[in-house]
């Protein structure tokens, strides 16, 4: 039978979930639901009647001036996210002194989302972003069965059986909502603030009674769920409405009193006062009315299982701004165009002809074709008579030109073919160097939002369940993700052509000529592009029997010059030590030529009396003086050149 999920009980939880929900769809039915089926449209190029601007259009022509702008916004985040293999990469604590743990957990994290196919989920959030203004995203946990090659010995081992190896585990992955799915408390800005979230879709009946086996649901009958079209992902189609169940997943804050009511079957008067008036819990729904399930929040981070992010913020709003809502004039003011020339052109081309209806024979069908007999009565030059309405203005080409363009500086969005000429007219060096800046400012912007409000926080929650439910795989640490990011197509279009002119000012021999050779090859969207970039680094680093030649060289180089100022050094003491010793001799003359003046005249004397030998004792005397200061003299030379031959072997 067909539940109505109308009906509801406001004394009972599923009742207290659903009239919420009810309330919150009607808040979104009658301010967004419109919209958002008319830029679906738009993207898809699907005509509806209620999509036209005047009522004597014929033409259904759409322009996909909206859809290639949609597509282009959505490929440029896709390249920057995605472009480098990794997409996030992992931050330790600075104290911790082992970092191998996180290479693990991020080699571990990324074959898992590899292993489920978490991009191709990405992929459609953004472009329900992109079209509806706002992607949102669950994070669901299920069982799978892992098949793999693998061999076993068998027969003591002599022979080895060839199978496959069946293991279970759980994994997590993201699974896109679409708008019309999505349930939020209209007064909250974000998922965590608001008082709940509810997705509310039709699922496989299948599905809901597998999930009821394995015990994950209530063992409760269950029914088919009436149809409802605004539940669907395309309405324009006629869908299957059997075995079909409206499955509501409420996730927030929910009465304490109804909550263990419900779950621990207890009365209100059993329930105590001083606990807190709301619980975090998880409420499933069937079809309205049958509660599936109901429990506290389980995870250990106590978060939410959704992840949102607004292509544009809207302040104050939930909901975001898209390319859609940016380009929404634009397009159906290009689309009035194309569909006036259309029909204007169809009374231009086409052969008409105006006929006297009263000469032409009775029961004839005129009609006009080539080889086609027409008979009249009379002359058919006075009968019949061609005409058309003029022919069609040449200026509807160039408006048609002018709204294109306007699309495109509307949602910031263009394609290769149309950079010389779209984003400026002039199409001149600078022009386009300004304009292409200001695009990508704009990729920025939304690849920044979509990194922070999306990216981060979908890979720290699944990281979370993971560490929560397969600890021996993921130890449980407080790891920070952050986003390895990078320039999109356009981006690294634009910063390659600034690297190659900066490359022209520069001589191959200069030291920052390689540097940007492997900046410009690391911006290429290159298979092989980290093959190339190390092949450059080897080629950069200099031959090692060439470096320790160079090396030995420049010692020599150094020794040699050493041992010459050494050799200076020694020539300049030997000369100072000449010339202290030719100052003490010419000190020490005047007093030799007097010693030997006395010996000279004591020798021309040979009486000796008295007085001469009293003379001789003093010129002994004297002698021995002049000695004594001969002596002192070459012992203060001697000491001088000691001093200095220290001073130079310390220095």
């Amino acid at each position: 039978m067909d539940y109505d999920h109308n009906q509801e009980d406001p004394g009972s939880l599923e009742g207290w979930v659903i009239h919420k929900c009810n309330q919150w769809r009607d808040h979104f039915e009658s301010n967004y639901q419109e919209k958002f089926d008319e830029y679906y449209r738009l993207w898809r190029g699907i005509w509806a009647e209620e999509d036209s601007m005047r009522a004597s259009e014929r033409s259904r022509l759409i322009s996909p001036a909206l859809q290639q702008a949609v597509e282009s916004s959505v490929a440029e985040v896709e390249e920057a996210t995605f472009g480098r293999g990794k997409f996030f990469d992992i931050k330790d604590d600075m104290q911790d002194p082992n970092q191998g743990d996180i290479q693990f957990v991020r080699e571990q994290l990324t074959e898992d989302f590899n292993f489920v196919g978490v991009r191709k989920q990405i992929a459609e959030c953004l472009i329900n972003s992109a079209v509806f203004g706002t992607g949102i995203g669950e994070i669901v946990g299920y069982e799978v069965k892992d098949f793999r090659p693998a061999t076993q010995p068998i027969m003591d081992g002599e022979m080895q059986a060839v199978g496959v190896m069946e293991t279970t585990r759980t994994v997590f992955n993201l699974r896109p909502v679409m708008p019309q799915n999505f349930l939020i408390d209209p007064v909250a800005t974000n998922i965590k603030d608001a008082l709940g979230v509810a997705i509310d879709e039709f699922v496989p009946y299948h599905q809901v009674k597998q999930l009821q086996e394995q015990g994950v649901y209530n063992d409760v009958e269950i029914a088919t769920a009436a149809p409802d079209s605004d539940l669907e992902p395309d309405q324009d189609l006629t869908y299957y409405t059997d075995d079909k169940v409206r499955l509501t997943k409420y996730y927030g804050l929910v009465p304490r009193d109804m909550f263990e009511e419900a779950v621990y079957e207890i009365e209100d008067d059993e329930i105590a006062e001083d606990g807190p008036e709301y619980v975090e819990a998880i409420i499933v729904i069937a079809n309205g009315g049958t509660l599936l399930k109901a429990e506290e929040n389980p995870f250990m981070m106590q978060d939410r299982p959704v992840v949102a992010f607004p292509w544009d913020v809207v302040p104050g709003r939930f909901w975001g701004r898209g390319v859609c809502e940016k380009g929404y004039n634009a397009q159906k003011a290009l689309d009035t165009e194309l569909r006036a020339r259309i029909d204007a052109l169809a009374l231009t081309v086409h052969p008409m002809m105006a006929v006297d209806a009263s000469r032409l024979p009775r029961g004839a069908k005129l009609e006009v074709r080539p080889g086609k007999a027409i008979l009249t009565n009379g002359n058919p030059a006075e009968i019949l008579q061609p005409f058309n309405f003029g022919t069609l203005d040449p200026n509807t080409f160039n408006q048609a030109a002018n709204l294109q363009q306007m699309v495109q500086m509307a949602t910031g969005a263009i394609d290769a073919a149309g950079i010389p000429g779209s984003i400026n007219g002039d199409a001149t060096a600078a022009g386009i160097s300004m304009s292409l800046g200001a695009i990508i400012k704009r990729h920025k912007r939304t690849l920044i939002n979509f990194q922070e409000s999306f990216l981060i926080p979908m890979v720290a929650k699944i990281a979370h369940r993971y560490m929560q439910f397969d600890p021996e795989r993921y130890p449980a640490k407080d790891f920070k993700f952050i986003t390895t990011s990078s320039l999109g197509i356009i981006a690294r279009e634009y910063e390659v052509t600034q690297l190659v002119q900066l490359l022209q000012t520069m001589s191959p021999q200069s030291p920052m000529y390689p540097m940007l050779i492997e900046s410009i090859v690391d911006n290429m969207n290159l298979s092989n592009r980290e093959e190339i970039i190390e092949g450059l680094r080897q080629a950069n680093q200099p031959d090692p029997q060439q470096q320790a030649l160079q090396q030995q060289t420049v010692e020599m180089e150094i020794a040699q010059k050493q041992m010459t100022i050494q050799n200076i050094q020694a020539q300049n003491e030997e000369i100072m030590s000449r010339v202290r010793q030719n100052e003490v001799e010419t000190q020490l003359l005047p007093e030799d030529a007097q010693t030997k003046r006395i010996a000279a005249m004591s020798k021309g004397v040979n009486v000796k009396d008295e007085t001469d030998k009293e003379f001789e004792r003093r010129a002994k005397l004297a002698e021995l003086v002049l000695k004594e200061r001969e002596i002192a003299s070459k012992e203060d030379i001697v000491e001088q050149q000691m001093r200095q031959s220290n001073g130079s072997n310390q220095a």
